[in-house]
């Protein structure tokens, strides 16, 4: 081989890492330039607003057996602002694929992955815009940390996790669907039905005995409860990390990973 066979072949092939910037780039600076970025400010506090005001008295009276209500609904606030991330991400990838720009990568030299790893950093860049609101919102209105270093990084790294997870699987969504707004408007009910349907807001013992089995195991109530024995609490009510405690969350994330991973190597194999 020439040397200029050789390097015409190195400018045909650029570096997939390259390419992944530039698809990030190409999602991540018009959302600031348009400020749409804040969004991922407001929906956090818009959330904590909307929990801790109506029902911190009522809450108190019916009592949660934590020291503060901020204490205890902390952990929704996070898994609702990684809920947005999510919808959000559904509607940039169902606008991708309706617009045919997944067909266009598929003719030219981009790597199979690249497209949809290029969303996925535009998702986390939101994801953690919007985590951080949300703290500094919880911090506001009384949340803290009262265990060590260790449990507060497993707590953010958690809350990390989980919002990949939910961002993943919505791309996945997007990618196949064909109405970016029927695909948003689809995505807005579960977050809530589950948020509500949860000990996100109460504890489970104030739910009908009908459906306490449901409340208690359903991911967003296992999230919460691993999030909040990762926050601590001053009193004894906020549960001991253990493995019992923490194995189901981590098994839910684990199942939609395992679940999103082979339909996003499909997807990305087929448009190729």
């Amino acid at each position: 081989m020439t040397t200029a066979t050789w390097l015409t072949q190195i400018r045909a092939a650029p570096m997939r890492t390259q390419q992944w910037w530039v698809l990030s780039t190409r999602l991540i600076a018009p959302s600031v330039r348009t400020g749409e970025v804040l969004a991922s400010v407001l929906a956090p506090a818009t959330f904590t607003a909307s929990f801790y005001i109506p029902l911190r008295i009522v809450m108190t009276f019916a009592g949660t057996g934590f020291s503060s209500y901020a204490q205890f609904m902390m952990p929704i606030v996070i898994l609702q602002a990684a809920a947005f991330t999510a919808v959000s991400s559904a509607f940039r990838a169902a606008t991708d694929s309706v617009a045919g720009l997944n067909r266009r990568f598929g003719s030219m030299p981009v790597g199979p992955l690249v497209p949809v790893a290029a969303r996925m950093s535009s998702n986390v860049f939101r994801l953690v815009i919007a985590l951080i609101t949300a703290l500094i919102c919880g911090h506001v209105i009384g949340f803290r940390f009262y265990l060590d270093t260790a449990h507060t990084l497993g707590f953010l790294l958690l809350s990390l996790l989980i919002g990949i997870t939910l961002t993943l699987g919505a791309d996945v969504i997007g990618t196949v669907s064909r109405s970016p707004e029927s695909t948003t408007q689809a995505l807005v009910l579960p977050p809530l039905i589950f948020g509500m349907l949860s000990t996100g807001l109460a504890p489970a013992n104030q739910f009908p005995t009908w459906v306490q089995p449901f409340v208690r195991n359903q991911p967003i109530s296992q999230y919460a409860i691993a999030l909040r024995a990762l926050a601590g609490d001053s009193g004894p009510n906020a549960g001991q990390v253990t493995w019992s405690l923490m194995g189901p969350p981590v098994a839910w994330v684990i199942g939609t990973l395992l679940l999103c991973i082979p339909f996003v190597i499909r997807l990305s194999a087929r448009r190729a």
